[in-house]
């Protein structure tokens, strides 16, 4: 019974481990002719990263949120307009 149950507990856990991987973000690895464009996405519109209490793509809490970026065509973030100012390649200091 003890060896069932441990090999149960095992499965288990791999199985969890391969769940949690598998929802990892797609958006590590940013494609080919885009990049990360922060503080540029409308609420709820964010490609990923948007700050403690929220979990990736689409939970941006606020227009323009400072830590939550977008995709956009590689060479265009830093011109593009804001009403706080210009897309940054880095995380800005909004909030």
């Amino acid at each position: 019974m003890k060896k069932t149950m441990t090999s149960t507990l095992a499965i288990a856990g791999a199985m969890s481990a391969a769940l949690a991987l598998a929802t990892l973000p797609a958006s590590a690895a940013t494609p080919e002719g885009m990049e990360k464009c922060y503080g540029v996405s409308l609420s709820g519109q964010n490609d990923c990263a948007a700050g403690p209490g929220t979990s990736c793509a689409g939970t941006s809490t606020i227009d323009y949120q400072g830590n939550a970026w977008k995709l956009v065509p590689a060479g265009s973030c830093e011109s593009m307009d804001t009403p706080h100012g210009k897309g940054s390649l880095e995380e800005v200091a909004r909030p």
